[in-house]
């Protein structure tokens, strides 16, 4: 018996779901650069975010919530789409495959806020998500301090 609500389990399956497009995204990217400090980054995000799906799932079940099991949404498949379109079209490959990643993290930054308005999350999967968010913020940030040295 879950302890959430409908829509907060909803929300948190979804969580998941974005985790796991992130992660086949992170890999994709780092497959369209060349840079060696670049696909670093990238693969290292590609790490984090496969850490945050098993996490995500743990803290799940630990809370009596039934996980979705799947390979990614269908807009993380479009947007991984894109991503090969954009590198094969444009000049400055990793300029933009950093500016598709601010996005992405900019969306996760607003997805983990509005799971954290719910009332019902309890203390440590609040601290989970909280913990999740604090270093999307920093990948944020680190791809923005990147793109700017580029």
């Amino acid at each position: 018996m879950s302890i959430f609500s409908e829509t907060t389990e909803n929300k948190l399956n979804d969580l998941v779901e974005k985790a796991y497009d992130a992660e086949k995204g992170f890999k994709k990217v780092s497959e369209h650069v060349d840079n060696p400090r670049l696909k670093s980054f990238f693969s290292d995000k590609a790490r984090e975010r496969s850490n945050y799906v098993n996490e995500l799932r743990q803290g799940l079940r630990e809370n009596g919530v039934e996980v979705t099991e799947s390979d990614g949404s269908t807009a993380g498949t479009l947007h991984r789409t894109w991503i090969d379109t954009k590198a094969f079209f444009s000049m400055d490959n990793e300029e933009s495959m950093l500016e598709e990643v601010r996005n992405g993290e900019k969306q996760a930054l607003e997805d983990y806020e509005d799971v954290l308005e719910n009332s019902d999350l309890n203390p440590s999967m609040r601290e989970l998500l909280t913990k999740q968010k604090n270093e999307i913020q920093a990948s944020y940030n680190k791809a923005d301090y990147l793109e700017d040295l580029h």
